[in-house]
Parts: C-alpha cells; sequence; structure tokens
C-alpha cells in the first residue's frame, strides 16, 4: 500500500507501520453489496415475519409448534446478539471508565460512524441462514435443552476447524485482489470498534456463516447438539469478536503472566487493533497459536499490551468545554447510549420513552454521588479537546438549595483541569449563570492563581447574534437586555460607529428601570439616545427584529409584525408559534474543516456545529490568550473575538450582511 505512515500508540514506546489510511479498493465485485442495502429499516420486517410465524403457527400439529419455537430462537438470539454489541459499544464510549487503556487516541468521526451504520446486517443474515436450515435439516427442532457432551465436540471443531479455515481465508483475503475486491471495506475503519465487526462485505459474512455454522451444525450431526450449546457458542463467538475489535483493553497483562499457555488461546483488544495498523500480521480468529504456526505473530504485541493495560495516566487536554445535562431524554443523546443517535442533533424520538424511567432514577444517583465525568473529545491541529459535564440536569439549576453543590462541582472541574494542565476551561450555558456564580467571577475570586483560562465564551455568542443581523436593520427589539448578552448586544449597538449604529434605534425591554439607566449610562452620552426602555410588547409592533434573550410565550410573539425574524440567545430556544416569521436558532459555530475524530453532535446543533461558547472558549485556546473571559462582557472585544474566529476558521451558520467587524 501506499502512503505508508507510524503511528505511536498513546504514550507507547513502540511503533506500529499504519497503513489504515491509504486504501483504495471497488464497491462492484460479485456479493460486495447486501441485497438489502437499500432498504433502510424496511430490512427489519424479516423478524416482524418471524414473530407473526411464532404467535400465529400455520398448523397447530407438533410439527408446526416446533417451527414456531424455532422462530422464537433466531428472535431470542437476534435481540441477545444486538444487545451484546450495544453494551460494548456503550462500554467503548465510557471514556470516564476506560481512557487510561484505550489503544488508538483517535476519536471515531461522523464518516466511520456513517460507514458502519449497517453493522448489524450480518445479524440478518445469520437469522436467514438459520431459517434455511432448519429447513433443510428439520432435526435441529428437536434439540434438547443441554447435552454436556455438545461442549467438547463444539469447542473441538472450532478449535480444530474453524480457527485454521478462517486464518487461511484471512490471510487469503489479504491477496492483492481479493483485499482490493472485498477486505478493504472492513479495513477502512480508522478506529476500531465492537460495530467495526460487522462492517465488511456480503461475502465475508457468507464465509463467516461457514466458520460460525461448522460446530453449531457438526455438534449436532455428531449428536450432542442441544438449544444451550447453540446459545452458548453464537454469543461466545460474538463476545470475542466484539472484544477483538474493541478499542479498549480490558484484560490484564498479569493473567498472561500467571498463566503464560493463555497468551497463545485468547487474543485480546491489542492483538487484533495490530493487525488493523500492520496487516502483514496478527491474522487469526480468537487463538493467536495459529499465527505462531503460521508465522504471521507480530513480537512486538506482547510488550504493547503491557504498556496499555498497566498504564495509569494518559494525555491531557488542551481545552476542556464544560457542560451539563439539559434533561431526562437529552441524557440518552450521549455517545456511550446509542452511538447512532449521538451523531445527529437530538431531537425526541418514539423509542426514547421507554428509556425515561431508569434514565430518571440514574439523574437521581447521580444527584446523590457524583462528580464530572469526560464524555467526548476531538482533536483540533494537534491538540485535544474534550467535553466534561457536570452531572446536573438543567431543572436543578433552578433549585435554590442546589446552587452550593453544582458550584462545588463546576469548582472541582477546574482545579482538575487546572492540575491536568488544562489551558482553558469554557463555561456552557447554565454553568455561568449570573445568579449561580457570577459568570465564572466566583471561582476567579476564590482561586486567584489558577494557571487554567476560565472563560465564559459569551463574547463570541454575542458577536455570532450581531453579524446575523442585516447593515440595513434600523430598529430591534430586545428582550433579556439586562443580561451579560443582552447588555452587551444594546451597547455594542448603541457604541459601534465603526459600521451602522448611527442608523439604529434599539427598543429594550425591561422593567427594571434601575439597571436600564446603569447599562444606558455606559454609553457615550451622544448615544445613549438610541437606548430606549419600554415597558411592552405592543411597543415592538412595527419592529421586525427581535432579539430574545427570555422566555417568549404565544401571545407576547403575536405582537410582532408578519415578517419579523426571531434571533435569539435563551436556553432552552422559544417555540416558533408564528408561521409567518422566521426564528433563528441559538448562536452557534462551525468547527475548522481540520478538525479530527468528531463523531457527536452537540445537543441539537447539527453536525460539526458547536454552541458558540464553545467555539468561544476554543479561539481563546487557539489564541493563547492569557486573561480570563469571566464576568460582564467587555464589549470592545466582540470584534476582537469575531475575527480571531474566522481566522482560526470557524464559520458562521447564519451568514448575512453584518454589522461588525
Amino acid at each position: 500500500m501506499e502512503g505508508e505512515k507510524v503511528t505511536t500508540l498513546i504514550q507507547a514506546r513502540i511503533t506500529i507501520p499504519d497503513k489504515r489510511t491509504a486504501f483504495s479498493g471497488t464497491t462492484t465485485a460479485p456479493l460486495f453489496a447486501w441485497p438489502w442495502e437499500h432498504y433502510g429499516n424496511y430490512k427489519y420486517l424479516f423478524y416482524v415475519a418471524l414473530l407473526a410465524k411464532y404467535l400465529y403457527p400455520t398448523t397447530t400439529t407438533e410439527e408446526g409448534t416446533e417451527g414456531s419455537s424455532w422462530c422464537l430462537h433466531i428472535l431470542l438470539l437476534f435481540l441477545l446478539r444486538g444487545l451484546l454489541y450495544q453494551l460494548w459499544s456503550s462500554y467503548d464510549y465510557m471514556f470516564f471508565l476506560n481512557r487510561t487503556r484505550r489503544i488508538s487516541e483517535e476519536g471515531i468521526d461522523f464518516k466511520q460512524i456513517d460507514a458502519e451504520w449497517n453493522w448489524d446486517n450480518f445479524l440478518i443474515l445469520h437469522a436467514i441462514v438459520a431459517v434455511l436450515a432448519y429447513w433443510s435439516f428439520p432435526s435441529l427442532t428437536n434439540l434438547p435443552l443441554w447435552d454436556g457432551r455438545g461442549i467438547f465436540c463444539c469447542l473441538a471443531l472450532h478449535i480444530g476447524v474453524s480457527e485454521p479455515v478462517y486464518y487461511w481465508l484471512h490471510r487469503l483475503l489479504h491477496s492483492p485482489n481479493l483485499f482490493t475486491d472485498y477486505h478493504w471495506l472492513h479495513h477502512s475503519s480508522k478506529v476500531s470498534h465492537p460495530f467495526t465487526a460487522g462492517h465488511a462485505t456480503f461475502l465475508e459474512h457468507l464465509v463467516l456463516c461457514i466458520v460460525i455454522g461448522v460446530p453449531i451444525l457438526g455438534t449436532v450431526f455428531i449428536g450432542y447438539g442441544s438449544i444451550s450449546i447453540l446459545y452458548s457458542y453464537v454469543l461466545l463467538f460474538d463476545m470475542l469478536r466484539c472484544l477483538g475489535h474493541s478499542n479498549v483493553e480490558v484484560i490484564p497483562h498479569h493473567l498472561f503472566e500467571n498463566i503464560p499457555l493463555l497468551r497463545y488461546l485468547v487474543y485480546t483488544p491489542t492483538y487484533h487493533n495490530i493487525h488493523h495498523m500492520d496487516m502483514r500480521t496478527n491474522f487469526c480468529l480468537f487463538m493467536p497459536v495459529y499465527d505462531i504456526l503460521g508465522k504471521t505473530i507480530n513480537t512486538r504485541y506482547w510488550d504493547l499490551h503491557k504498556e496499555i493495560s498497566s498504564r495509569k495516566k494518559t494525555s491531557a487536554p488542551g481545552f476542556v468545554f464544560l457542560g451539563h445535562v439539559v434533561d431526562i431524554m437529552a441524557a440518552l443523546h450521549t455517545p456511550f447510549v446509542f452511538r447512532s443517535f449521538n451523531s445527529i442533533p437530538f431531537s425526541k424520538k418514539f423509542f426514547l420513552f421507554p428509556f425515561w424511567p431508569p434514565t430518571f432514577l440514574v439523574m437521581l444517583a447521580m444527584w446523590a454521588k457524583s462528580k464530572t465525568f469526560l464524555v467526548s473529545f476531538y482533536n483540533l491541529r494537534g491538540r485535544l479537546h474534550q467535553t466534561w459535564v457536570v452531572p446536573r440536569f438543567g431543572f436543578q439549576y433552578f433549585l435554590p438549595f442546589a446552587a452550593d453543590g453544582i458550584n462545588k462541582q463546576i469548582e472541582e472541574a477546574i482545579l482538575r483541569a487546572d492540575r491536568l494542565g488544562v489551558k482553558v476551561i469554557s463555561l456552557a450555558a447554565l454553568n455561568k449563570n449570573e445568579s449561580l456564580n457570577g459568570g465564572g467571577t466566583l471561582f476567579i475570586n476564590k482561586h486567584p492563581d489558577l494557571k487554567v483560562r476560565v472563560a465564559h465564551g459569551n463574547t463570541l455568542t454575542a458577536a455570532v447574534i450581531l453579524n446575523e443581523i442585516p447593515r440595513d436593520v434600523n430598529e430591534v427589539f430586545l428582550t433579556g437586555s439586562t443580561s451579560k448578552l443582552g447588555r452587551a448586544i444594546a451597547l455594542y449597538l448603541a457604541r459601534r460607529r465603526v459600521r451602522v449604529l448611527d442608523l439604529i434605534h434599539m427598543q429594550m425591554l425591561t422593567q427594571s428601570t434601575e439597571r436600564f439607566l446603569k447599562i444606558q449610562k455606559e454609553a457615550p452620552e451622544e448615544l445613549q439616545k438610541f437606548l430606549v426602555q419600554v415597558t411592552k410588547y405592543q411597543a415592538a409592533k412595527q419592529c421586525k427584529t427581535w432579539i430574545i434573550g427570555k422566555w417568549t410565550t404565544p401571545r407576547e410573539q403575536s405582537w410582532a409584525p408578519s415578517g419579523t425574524h426571531f434571533h435569539q440567545f435563551v436556553v432552552p430556544p422559544v417555540i416558533p408559534f408564528r408561521r409567518d416569521c422566521t426564528f433563528g436558532k441559538l448562536a452557534a459555530m462551525r468547527l475548522p474543516e481540520d478538525v479530527e475524530g468528531l463523531g457527536s453532535c452537540e445537543y441539537t446543533m447539527e453536525r460539526g456545529v458547536v454552541h458558540a461558547c464553545h467555539a468561544g472558549g476554543v479561539v481563546h485556546f487557539l489564541e493563547g490568550w492569557k486573561h480570563h473571559e469571566v464576568g460582564a462582557i467587555d464589549v470592545d472585544q466582540i470584534d476582537v473575538v469575531w475575527k480571531a474566529a474566522l481566522r482560526h476558521g470557524l464559520k458562521p451558520m447564519q451568514i448575512s450582511p453584518a454589522i461588525g467587524g
């Protein structure tokens, strides 16, 4: 392969040739594509047919009853196997538990997630093959529940037939022609994951049917088959496949030191990951002894496995975004729950509702005893960016008795980041609430010697909102004007003479005359006339540009004239009741194109898009600024931060003729 490079595993002194980025292959070879590739979710109708067969057998004879029970076993195996892969996937994404034992430091990006989206195709194939086997060998319906002799028979057939057959077929798939036609697809996944086990061509999985079928059918034909052997072998086979394709080393090295023979009988995640980096070695199914006999074992495996399995530390991030849980439904939008669901913007789905009760219990447990944890990461220009989550839900931030506990969680996260050497930690949404901690000033005042820079990111949030407003706008209606963001937006629109501020007449909706006058006095005297206090929504019935910083009811929205555009910085966003108006989304920016390993959507944001406060922290980090960004927004810095964001490749989501910068 061309373009070979050398990848150094995390903190390891051992290097493995890595050819994963150099693949090219065809997709037109016979039996490359799956027959139901374009059927979408309709492919699962096959299981509906099996369920119907079980519930409504065509006959009431003994033969018909046995046939329906066979359908039940196929359905149960499908559910158990799917659950097994899902649990392995969840564990693989629990970075807060396994980050020190990860084999590859890279993240799984959207491209790989999409490529592996239909990883479960092989489960449908195996179910079809099982039905064909039942039709071909009716004796399968008469299997006893248990026959102990089948254990030894099945094991012997696996070791003596399945293992060597797979080994030589796998080596054959790495021959130039077959690799280019078929096996390149499996190796196109840059980071191994349990779902990667199913990411292969139709032909390869047909061959795998033989590998997995020989021990089962052989044991049945010899006369020692049983239902227990069927379930046990299939699930153990899947478990070992998940184990090998996991990116987390779960087998301790001292186990091999205490039982040396075991290293030749069972592979590990490190063992198979080496094969994905050095395709000339480690071809075995599950037993490395066949690589030893074939002289294809990677001799650096033992040392690498020891290093990874015993590692205590991992790379520290340069930037951390400190988020929180929005609500119980949104808590399910995490990579360690459903990877595919987390890779698309959050929205409430019907399938989530059964998970509400257990998630509610988890919320109570987190409230009782938990700490901030790592939930996702990506790499940008050689530096690690992580998202940590405060284990608190949105409603808890509005409980007066919960404030001290939340601030303690945030403070501990900041101090931990400081110990790790993090350069910038950015506070999300409610974590920087003015009434909670003064926009982060509480922590800076309490710990004046912090090396980590704390940023609320609101300066860029204000810049994004301001740069969405067209130049020809001469009047805006602003709610939430006495908040950090509202104040900055009001002063910017009133003070900035460089662009169009001379043309803007602003109406500020607030009941607090004292706070309004304080903000008004911050503007130069000649510009104070552009800040006008109003007390009713009716005052804006002729204004078509609304900037919403507080929740707005349907009645309040009704005062806006037809064609009004609602800009907003209220969390959660207002519900768009007006069909004759347009509603902007929360301020956000798209990360630079050279971001790597990003496969998680941030709440309702599109792929590759983050909230503006997150982006503001990224800019703070990339610029290497040494000041804290807490408390009130420095209005004079809005253009500075905006230009820095654009310079570093961040892009606004809604582009229009801008007011600023």
